[in-house]
């Protein structure tokens, strides 16, 4: 099971928070547009929770794929040297 402070988690919680900052500026949504994005879909989350939760990076899988979804991104693209 990886560790909260193993290099390699640190890493990857890295990376899916900065492919969600960046779908986020390429579609043009803030946080508060998120939260109202995800509010429709039943999950609630204040501006200032998203803010934390995308600061820190530890988001869980499911997180991810709920904001992408609410942001409206299709596909993402990912590449051994992100």
């Amino acid at each position: 099971m990886a560790r909260k402070d193993d290099p390699q988690t640190v890493e990857y919680e890295t990376k899916a928070k900065n492919l969600l900052k960046s779908e986020l500026k390429r579609k043009g949504a803030t946080y508060a547009q998120l939260g109202e994005r995800l509010a429709a879909m039943g999950i609630h989350e204040t501006e200032r929770n998203l803010n934390n939760k995308i600061s820190r990076g530890g988001f869980t899988a499911a997180f991810l794929l709920q904001c992408l979804a609410a942001i409206g991104t299709a596909t993402v693209h990912l590449s051994a040297t992100d």
